[in-house]
């Protein structure tokens, strides 16, 4: 099949269809808006309400995820070194978020930033034997400009003025490191999508479909798609014959993509991941915290779930979480059905599935021990960073749900993904996005990367790359290898979003 540019972006009758009112396709929306206003756009979401799975507050980690402290993305290697490569690529991806929402806070589109975004100082905490490799990446990170204006601290003292919580009733002989970077943040990714549709609903060729569940997709002649979706109060049903299709449906995303039947789709599978927080209730604690402080996850565990102490900020106000503790559901969505999974069974993914499964027994063990977990239990990992927490301080509230990716793979069968991949057409006029973290942080490149895979011509074009320019400053530049366009570019976003610079932290 060619690969031209779809005639969608000349035809004005022929819409976009984005599945799922999450960050996802508001993202995808405002920059398709913003390159070319004159597309039609038609969002269908299966909730009576934008971002309420996986982008509303409570469901995520609401880290912006820029790899100062996710300790999962620099692994060590076999050699003992540090590998920062994905590191680099995240923190490099956050920064394009962060030119784009700045890009929309001129516009004032985003008016009030600090709804969404905020500065809170992002940290890596470790004891005992973890102390040697913290150190090891902090020098490592050392070489890629994003990451300067790091500190590290082995410190007692100095990390008891940092997190004091962390650090009271605890055994003062252990070793303990830390890294802290005052220009982390915490991202109310609900508050910012549902800001973002509410911009995409005031605009010309928008058209929004709330309590609508896709229940077919079939592609037609000529590179169109034929989108059914069922309206859940009313039974009636809505059809709309789509240009190019969206599916931005989180952990809904794998079933649609199976309903699609593109050659690209055989052999996914996907694991159902639940997760779980523990919520301060005691306000005098929850003021003592200023820190997303991450520490270093179990032998078997998902990156999702590295655990953290993590300040908040949810509508204005401040909160702390711990966790997040996974579970295991059926369920694809929070809201979803437990014969997600069974249904999402082919006979070209069942193999693949097995064989992760096979190669994963150690995640697999990891979460039945999690879900044999007692509130004591929970309690003691959570002592492990704040030994002098108490039970009667602290709620179990249930989180999102997320899907590993499973896929075909020629010599183990099949392996588990963990981050977000994007898998696409090869005509270009369909995709969908599978996979957690640090999915919504990087949202701005994925969108990025999906508009040069599936409109090519159209993202080459003079009148895009130019667009693209302006919107993002540093487009086609690597920040971490310029230190001076990094720090003018951090400067605009500080100013513009009301953030702190590296200077000022």
């Amino acid at each position: 099949m060619d690969r031209e540019t779809p005639a969608l972006f000349s035809d004005r009758n022929t819409p976009i269809v984005l599945i799922g009112a999450g960050i996802m396709s508001a993202t995808l929306g405002m920059l398709l808006k913003e390159l070319q206003p004159d597309l039609s756009i038609e969002i269908i979401e299966r909730l009576d309400v934008a971002a309420a799975e996986s982008s509303e507050a409570w469901n995520n980690a609401g880290t912006g995820h820029s790899a100062f402290c996710e300790l999962n993305y620099t692994p060590e290697q076999a050699d003992g070194t540090i590998d920062i490569h994905k590191a680099a690529t995240i923190a490099e991806s956050f920064e394009i978020s962060r030119q784009f929402w700045a890009y929309l806070a001129q516009k004032q589109i985003l008016q009030s930033p600090e709804q969404f975004i905020r500065n809170v100082a992002h940290m890596s905490v470790v004891w005992g034997e973890n102390t040697a490799y913290l150190n090891k990446r902090y020098t490592a990170l050392q070489s890629n400009y994003l990451f300067q204006g790091m500190r590290y601290s082995e410190d007692i003292g100095q990390i008891a003025e940092w997190v004091p919580l962390m650090i009271e009733g605890r055994d003062r002989s252990q070793p303990i490191a830390a890294t802290r970077m005052q220009i982390g943040t915490d991202v109310n990714f609900g508050a910012l999508t549902r800001t973002l549709f509410q911009h995409l609903q005031s605009l010309p060729g928008v058209t929004f479909h709330y309590g609508h569940e896709v229940r077919d997709l079939e592609q037609q002649p000529h590179r169109r798609w034929r989108v059914r979706a069922r309206n859940q109060n009313t039974g009636q049903e809505h059809e709309v014959q789509a240009g190019f299709v969206f599916i931005g449906a989180g952990g809904g995303s794998l079933p649609l993509l199976l309903k699609s039947n593109i050659p690209e789709s055989r052999g996914y599978g996907g694991f159902p991941i639940s997760g779980q927080w523990l919520v301060c209730t005691n306000q005098s604690i929850i003021d003592r915290h200023a820190a997303k402080a991450y520490g270093r996850a179990e032998i078997g565990a998902p990156p999702m779930s590295v655990p953290h102490l993590d300040t908040r900020f949810i509508d204005g106000k401040r909160a702390l979480f711990f966790g997040p503790y996974a579970g295991f559901s059926t369920k694809f969505l929070k809201h979803g059905s437990v014969l997600d999974l069974p249904l999402s069974l082919r006979i070209n993914n069942v193999i693949p599935m097995l064989a992760a499964g096979m190669d994963n027994l150690p995640l697999t063990q990891y979460l039945i021990e999690q879900v044999r977990q007692s509130p004591e239990d929970r309690m003691d990992t959570l002592r492990s960073f704040m030994p002098q927490a108490t039970i009667d301080d602290w709620e179990l509230h249930i989180a999102g749900q997320r899907v590993q990716v499973i896929k075909h793979d020629p010599e183990q069968g099949g392996i588990l993904e963990f981050g977000t991949e994007v898998v696409s057409a090869a005509d270009g006029s369909l995709a969908a996005l599978l996979g957690a973290s640090p999915g919504a942080s990087t949202a701005v490149s994925i969108m990025l990367g999906l508009l040069e895979r599936c409109f090519p011509d159209s993202f080459r074009s003079r009148e895009w790359q130019a667009r693209l320019t302006q919107i993002l400053p540093s487009y086609g530049q690597i920040l971490g290898d310029n230190p001076q366009l990094c720090a003018r570019i951090r400067a605009y976003i500080a100013q513009t979003l009301h953030l702190t610079t590296v200077e000022q932290q």
